[in-house]
């Protein structure tokens, strides 16, 4: 039991030296030292590495003032060579390692995007990287596993469920794939958008589950919180790192997607993939809880960028005005009616108030009640009980509605 309880601590230890050790563009440094000058720019150049966009054979072809079936050739000797070095092995180990154990985690299979933001991660070491860092990793970590590590991967391009995915080679993924299933289904039955704490704890309860709950249970060593959420949410990093099969299941399923804000749902849903400026208009008020200014929600979407159409503040006052989903509480500041805001004028609304009441109301009373429907002045408040045909003012200074 010792002995064993020993080797398990020897071989976190090791998995962990090689998670910490992992760094893409020095593993490149060091391959690339093997091939000739000219070899090594036509790989950096072909591949986009080290932060060049990516070349066409043309391209490369005339800075070398050679043919573009030249350079192929060149490229593909190049890759050869790597491939064919005795130190390989030695140079990529780490690499492969977290790999491995990333895809055991995972349950054997990662979506590509997802397996490449895991690595880069772990290649940048933590520190909190600029976008263009992570371009950079993500393009010598894609180099590695396509051209290096093509004999130890298997990528799936070709799936009824799955999104282009990386799977451990021989690795079954049959019940991952039954799951899948019946998740989808399960998702269209529910017709609502979920977080991702919600999604898995629905995906606990699915018989798919269940039934493999064995191959489910999987040691989780990772942690992967730095590669979660977003720009306008945070995940519950802590029930995604005790349940990263289900969560990798979520990320590769065809036809699920995540929204800005940390949603799930059918990719066709417009709570997830917005369709007309009114859909954004909803889901940025949705998100942000209370009410907003036109303006204000008009660079919200512009900042977000659903889908890089620019959205105008006029077209979205527009909209504003036209939905009765849409309440104007104050000047220019517009609320969601599920938020149990009532369209209407001021006096409007303080003769809904006198309506529900089962006492008459001083003046106090009712500019409180007011604002938590308007964000008015006391003063527009105030005019609106000089109403004669709709209000009538006791003496005791108290309000009721004006009696036929």
């Amino acid at each position: 039991m010792d002995n064993n309880s020993i080797l398990d601590q020897i071989i976190s230890n090791h998995k962990a030296e090689d998670v910490a050790n992992l760094d893409a563009i020095e593993i490149i440094n060091s391959l690339f030292e093997e091939l000739s000058e000219r070899e090594r720019d036509i790989l950096i150049r072909r591949f986009g590495l080290y932060g060049k966009n990516r070349e066409t054979l043309e391209e490369i072809g005339k800075v070398h003032q050679l043919t573009r079936e030249r350079i192929r050739q060149i490229e593909t000797f190049g890759v050869k060579k790597l491939r064919q070095l005795k130190k390989l092995d030695e140079h990529v180990k780490g690499l492969k390692n977290v790999i491995n154990q990333l895809l055991e985690e995972h349950g054997g299979i990662m979506e590509r995007k997802y397996l490449l933001d895991a690595l880069v991660n772990f290649s940048i070491s933590g520190v909190k990287p600029k976008a263009e860092d992570i371009d950079i990793h993500k393009s010598h970590l894609d180099f590695l596993i396509s051209k290096l590590l093509h004999n130890d991967l298997e990528e799936v391009a070709k799936s009824d469920y799955f999104n282009k995915f990386f799977k451990l080679k021989f690795s079954a993924v049959d019940h991952l794939e039954e799951l899948a299933k019946e998740l989808l289904e399960k998702i269209k039955e529910t017709k609502k958008i979920l977080l991702t704490e919600d999604l898995i704890h629905l995906t606990r309860k699915l018989d798919s589950y269940n039934k493999h709950k064995s191959e489910f249970n999987i040691t989780s060593n990772l942690d992967i919180s730095n590669v979660l959420g977003g720009d306008y949410f945070d995940e519950n990093t802590d029930i995604v790192n005790r349940n990263k099969i289900i969560y990798s299941i979520m990320q590769a399923l065809k036809k699920l997607e995540q929204n800005k804000f940390g949603y799930w749902g059918m990719d066709d849903w417009r709570d997830i993939k917005p369709k007309t400026i009114n859909d954004k208009i909803y889901l940025v008020l949705k998100h942000r809880g209370k009410p907003m200014h036109f303006v204000e929600i008009a660079d919200e979407i512009n900042k977000i960028s659903f889908d890089n159409k620019k959205a105008n503040a006029a077209t979205v006052h527009n909209e504003l005005i036209l939905d009765k989903k849409y309440v104007l509480i104050g000047r220019g500041l517009y609320g969601l009616k599920d938020w149990g805001y009532q369209q209407g004028t001021v006096a409007d609304i303080i003769e809904d108030i006198l309506k529900k009441s089962d006492k008459t109301l001083n003046r106090d009373e009712i500019i409180e009640k007011v604002f938590e429907q308007r964000m008015v002045k006391k003063a527009t408040i105030n005019l609106a009980l000089m109403n004669k045909q709709k209000f009538e003012k006791a003496e005791d200074g108290k309000y009721s509605l004006k009696t036929a």
